[in-house]
């Protein structure tokens, strides 16, 4: 008998250190773990313990005896990482983490967190989970709710990752810990006010912008940003107020990551699948009209460069009543194309193609469709007064550098569309009074110590974590990781007395009179949760900020 990581794991990685036997790979500390789609769990190693399913903050974790049929190859997903030989002589025993001594007369270290999301709230976990040093954080977020990614990010219909924010509750209920929502630091007060106030000071403000395309007719009604739509479908207030006209039969997505596929499904599925999620009431309003039958998801280079993961593209394709379509001969890849990407039986490319050639279909027969196109660039998008298509040149894969590049044949076709969605990336957006990288959309950084420029000295007491430190890249759990190297490179400067004493010894919570403290989120939450309870819905989100202080305050 073994255990099943399945679909909504967080990479969180809590359930490594509880294992037995160390049958869970890759471990934060091995070499794949930022780069891994899912953590895995040895079928060989595994004696059944269960101590994992405990520790799993998102139940992703089965028995392979009860195991749900909709994950029923996630235990062969599972089993395939182990099968190369470098991945079968783990030790058997965890080594013994390394505990950090404390010089003594240090006092109370304070902190402050900008940012509530997933890199902000596990810095604050690293932080007050320190043994034998006194620590005191407060997380300031702009908005009056919590979370970040989880809440505005991840899809509404994968309702199993969201719970990712349970643990995250819990660091909130620690002692020395508090949070400030409906704080904009550089409005409500300034970077330096908190400087004044705190040894030191974490950036963890997430990246919200979006990388353009770069074609003519990107402005047109009608092309967005995936950014924007993911943002409109689950609520956030800022984006609440969008229009996207869901009144023509195909849109398409350029760009083919798991926000592609999100947006896909999303717009794809039928409305009584979303009315059993948490997608904010605006959104499902307009979907339950929308024409949209199929979209189009567009990549530069080949399958076996898909940059989707194998669990989003399961998701994908165990849509009902919708066809997954590709066109076979983008998937006639040889197998010495295969091979040159590794052992095809551990491949993670060579799996992925493997399903598409499985799950996918050449032509449509259903009236809703996703197709997935590959060896697609987009040179224009085409209309006048709104987007009426997208001009793609066919591509050809070259091998340059040891790396197979998509370069343009001079073949175009034009796709007709009424909606074209870009998402080639999330990009960071500069924080007041914070070093940025603007080419990279990043605060310049060594292992999270900020830098005064890309190769200038530290910042010293100003650090940053998650996706505006080293861009956006990972899944919730990865910014544990990002996260724990921040704090290292923080407590190396406090244990070394580098950070000097905050010269002002008031409580900041004075400087802010319009905050939300915990108690005022509770309200928000309990009522969400009951507004759900009532239509049978996780939770029904609020989306206006008025209305979210008036509830928080009541």
């Amino acid at each position: 008998m073994a255990h099943i990581i399945t679909r909504a794991c967080c990479n969180d990685a809590g359930c490594v250190p509880v294992c037995p036997v160390n049958c869970i790979h890759p471990t934060p500390d091995e070499p794949d773990y930022l780069t891994a789609e899912m953590l895995y769990i040895d079928p060989a190693g595994c004696i059944d313990c269960g101590a994992c399913v405990d520790a799993c903050p998102v139940g992703a974790i089965h028995a392979d005896y009860d195991l749900p049929e909709e994950y029923a190859r996630f235990e062969e997903i599972n089993a395939r990482y182990f099968t190369t030989p470098d991945r079968t002589d783990y030790e058997a025993e965890q080594a013994t983490p390394q505990r950090r001594s404390w010089p003594d007369g240090l006092g109370r270290l304070k902190v402050a967190v900008i940012g509530s999301g997933p890199a902000a709230l596990y810095a604050a976990e690293e932080l007050l989970s320190q043994r034998g040093a006194e620590v005191e954080v407060d997380l300031f977020e702009r908005l009056p709710v919590p979370w970040g990614l989880v809440r505005f990010g991840v899809a509404p219909d994968h309702q199993d990752t969201k719970a990712a924010s349970g643990p995250f509750a819990r660091t909130l209920r620690r002692s020395g810990c508090r949070i400030f929502l409906n704080t904009e630091v550089g409005k409500d007060l300034s970077l330096e006010e908190l400087r004044q106030r705190y040894h030191a000071v974490i950036v963890a403000a997430g990246a919200m912008g979006d990388r353009a395309l770069g074609v003519p007719g990107e402005d047109l009604a009608g092309s967005h940003s995936a950014t924007e739509l993911v943002a409109w479908y689950n609520g956030h207030p800022d984006f609440a107020d969008r229009e996207f006209d869901l009144g023509h039969e195909r849109a398409v997505v350029v760009g083919n990551g798991n926000v592609a596929l999100d947006v896909a499904r999303v717009l794809v599925s039928e409305p009584a699948r979303l009315e059993r999620t948490d997608i904010a009431d605006h959104a499902l309003e307009r979907l339950r009209d929308s024409k949209v039958r199929e979209v189009v998801v567009m990549a530069r280079r080949g399958p076996l460069e898909a940059a989707f993961t194998t669990k989003e593209l399961l998701g994908l394709a165990e849509l009902p009543d919708v066809d997954l379509v590709v066109d076979p001969a983008e998937l006639d890849v040889s197998e010495a194309e295969i091979a040159a990407l590794g052992d095809p039986a551990s491949s993670v490319p060579a799996y992925k193609l493997q399903l598409l050639r499985e799950l996918s279909t050449p032509t449509a027969s259903r009236e809703r469709r996703v197709v997935l196109k590959f060896l697609a660039s987009p040179r224009r998008i085409e209309g006048s007064d709104r987007v009426t298509g997208i001009e793609v040149e066919r591509n050809e894969l070259v091998e340059a550098d040891g790396v197979r590049r998509a370069r343009g044949t001079g073949e175009t076709a034009t796709v007709e569309a009424g909606l074209v969605f870009r998402s080639v990336g999330y990009f960071g957006l500069e924080f007041p009074g914070v070093p940025f990288d603007e080419r990279r959309g990043v605060v310049p950084n060594d292992r999270g110590r900020v830098l005064a420029a890309a190769e200038g000295e530290p910042v010293m007491g100003l650090y940053t974590a998650g996706w505006i430190k080293r861009g956006p890249s990972g899944v919730i759990g990865s910014n544990k990781r990002c996260a724990k190297e921040t704090v290292g490179q923080l407590l190396d400067d406090w244990t070394a007395g580098r950070l000097t004493a905050p010269p002002v010894d008031d409580d900041v919570a004075e400087l802010i009179p319009g905050r939300i403290e915990l108690d005022g989120w509770k309200r928000i939450d309990s009522h969400e949760s009951a507004a759900g309870k009532a239509a049978k819905r996780p939770r029904v989100k609020l989306v206006d900020v008025a209305a979210m202080v008036e509830i928080a305050r009541a």
